[in-house]
């Protein structure tokens, strides 16, 4: 039961805050916290990460290198 004290003692100590910014801290350590241990990720978790011109330059990468037999390369 030591960790279930722990929780309460926190709390405790979370209510007597009074500073916006050690709040702001303290939420933002629990939601980093919570995102990384209470879901696994998601396609919609990557949105944004980069731009329409760096996925195009991607794309088009791929189409180059990918895309293309060498014949040879079986032999």
């Amino acid at each position: 039961m030591y960790s279930e004290e722990r929780k309460i003692h926190l709390i405790e100590e979370v209510s007597k805050v009074e500073n916006e910014a050690v709040l702001l801290k303290l939420e933002t350590v629990l939601n980093t916290y919570n995102s990384k241990n209470g879901k696994k990720p998601s396609i919609y978790d990557f949105v944004g990460i980069i731009s329409k011109k760096e996925a195009n330059e991607m794309k088009q990468a791929i189409a180059e290198a990918c895309e293309n037999i060498d014949m040879n390369d079986w032999k």
